[in-house]
């Protein structure tokens, strides 16, 4: 029987956006995400409840792929986010919070969906129409040439991850290896359509942070102790011959699936096989071949054998490391024992044994190569796991920032100042605009201003610790103040510096609170300039954040255009 019970109708919901269980979800997902933001986010421990692994993070990544939710209106917006995270790695969190207050502030507006739909996406256009044009105030050009700003970027990345228990100085080493590693993989005569190289993460794990190093080439973990006590025979090129095997050399056979295999009588297959290994180890012997690497298992014979002839034997590196081998060999897979073109072959400058904490490894140094190995160390496991999220989404970030050289403010004054520059556009809105979005000027300023609010209050999770949100009227960034301030005090001695670290107290920019906000004419024409004298800043990907802004307009449009959904529960 291929069911217990009949086969009962699917059941159809109408309206669910305006059921108060809807509106539940979305706060708590919404408070659960929010606490996570920012350098001071609060920590989420994951773990189903029949047992198995714990994931302690703050991550969006990690949160949303350990986090279950049932509700589908829940459900579209975590793929969402899934999705923009899985291809550009960070602001997973802005993007996700941002959506969840631009839900709950438009369901509270007593209009028509399709009106704040069509008001949302307008005012969308002009948030991206002013993130990509030239006076915007929020945006600043990443120069190659001074490694300054691209440190800013990583160091933003680190520090909003506290699941990574990094110090300053840390946390500063740290973000100058990622930089380097990601500079080893540019290559030297990089043309208009440059390739870029990879960078190899290892596992280095309940060791010291500030030993966490990178190395030009490839670094393998040897599985036993296997100490080079022979001299290596160079070529004549004063380099190393390399054949890369993607198949397994333990002899094993394949399964021959639903054919029968047939061997003579008389024949020992053990023997044939490894008649055929050892015939491999002659050839590569006569091709003059110093090191062997297979993806699988060598047979012990056979690496015996190439050992007695001074050639290094390297198994079991697994699949991911193929690609960057035959990338940094110019090595050829070799998927056969019985022919080896001799084009396969690749070359390394030179091969070494190094040791990290108890472990041993082979270092294959190349001649001129775009790959490099980042060992990365930490205390323990879990927060070894964040850190390596964490050097992913800078790795990632910094890509991205090659191909747009450009940043935004972080620490919660993109949205201020976005927020303010919306304001301000909004105070006087065209008849043209209106007719097009089919609205009157009345409703068009409601949107906005729940637009605005949802972006101040992405920019107001930053803030854990009750304390209060300021901004200025000359330049829209965020400032926060202790909650137990003196009234008889200037706000000019109670804020130090803006939450993107751009600008400090030294002069008056006429604070304000962020709530009730009116607007107020910008400021932006000395950024540029203020930027090349700060010392450090908190940046965003500017490609990342523009696409998570996006993507949360049209989820929480998708989500107010919602009237049935058809679930079937069986």
């Amino acid at each position: 029987m291929s069911r217990v019970k009949p086969k009962k109708p699917s059941l159809c919901t109408c309206e669910l956006l305006t059921k108060d269980i809807i509106s539940k979800s979305i706060s708590v997902l919404r408070e659960i995400v929010s606490s996570c933001y920012g350098p001071s986010g609060r920590l989420k421990q994951l773990h189903n409840g029949v047992g198995g692994s714990v994931c302690t993070t703050s991550s969006s990544s990690s949160l949303f792929s350990n986090l279950s939710v049932i509700h589908p209106i829940l459900k579209i917006l975590t793929t969402s986010v899934q999705n923009h995270v899985s291809r550009f790695s960070d602001c997973g969190l802005f993007t996700a919070i941002l959506c969840f207050n631009l839900v709950e502030h438009f369901q509270r507006l007593n209009l028509s969906a399709a009106t704040v739909i069509k008001i949302s996406k307008h005012l969308l256009s002009l948030c991206i129409d002013y993130l990509n044009s030239e006076i915007c105030g929020c945006r600043i050009s990443v120069d190659f040439s001074n490694l300054k700003t691209l440190l800013c970027l990583v160091q933003s990345i680190l520090t909003s991850k506290p699941a990574c228990l990094l110090n300053k100085k840390e946390a500063d080493h740290i973000s100058t290896l990622i930089l380097k590693a990601f500079l080893l993989t540019i290559p030297e005569k990089a043309t208009d359509h440059a390739i870029l190289g990879k960078s190899i993460i290892i596992p280095l794990k309940d060791e010291k942070v500030m030993d966490s190093t990178v190395l030009p080439g490839i670094v393998i973990e040897m599985p036993e102790v296997q100490l080079i006590k022979y001299p290596i025979k160079k070529l004549p090129s004063d380099a190393l011959k390399v054949a890369l095997f993607c198949i397994s050399m333990s002899g094993d056979l394949s399964d021959p699936g639903e054919g029968t295999l047939v061997i003579s009588y008389g024949v020992s297959l053990e023997s044939a096989i490894l008649d055929q290994l050892l015939n491999l180890g002659n050839r590569l012997i006569n091709d003059h071949v110093n090191v062997v690497v297979c993806q699988k298992v060598i047979h012990p014979a056979l690496k015996q054998y190439l050992h007695q002839h001074h050639i290094i034997t390297v198994d079991r590196v697994g699949i991911s490391l193929m690609e960057p081998l035959g990338e940094m060999t110019g090595a050829q897979p070799i998927g056969s024992l019985n022919f080896i073109s001799p084009t396969s072959y690749g070359y390394v400058k030179d091969l070494c044994t190094v040791n990290f904490g108890s472990k041993h490894y082979f270092h294959l140094i190349p001649n001129d190569s775009t790959v490099c190995s980042l060992l990365l160390c930490n205390r323990n496991e879990t927060s070894w796991n964040e850190l390596k999220l964490a050097c992913q989404t800078a790795q990632h970030v910094l890509q991205l920032t090659i191909r747009e050289p450009l940043a935004l403010l972080g620490g919660g004054c993109t949205e201020t100042h976005l927020a303010s520059f919306l304001r301000n556009k909004v105070a006087s809105v065209p008849e043209s605009i209106l007719k097009v979005n089919d609205c009157t000027e009345t409703e068009y300023k409601i949107v906005a201003d729940a637009f605005c609010n949802a972006l101040q209050s992405v920019a107001c999770s930053l803030e854990h610790d009750k304390g209060k949100i300021l901004i200025d009227r000359k330049y829209g960034h965020f400032w926060s103040i202790q909650p137990d301030f003196p009234s008889n005090v200037k706000w000019q001695d109670l804020v130090l510096k803006c939450g993107c670290g751009l600008f400090g107290n030294q002069e008056d920019l006429n604070w304000c609170f962020l709530q009730g906000i009116h607007s107020f004419s910008l400021q932006n024409a000395s950024i540029q300039q203020v930027t090349n004298s700060t010392d450090h800043l908190t940046l965003d990907c500017f490609t990342a954040k523009l696409h998570g802004l996006q993507v949360a307009v049209e989820t929480a449009s998708l989500i107010l255009d919602l009237s049935y959904i058809i679930e079937d529960k069986n």
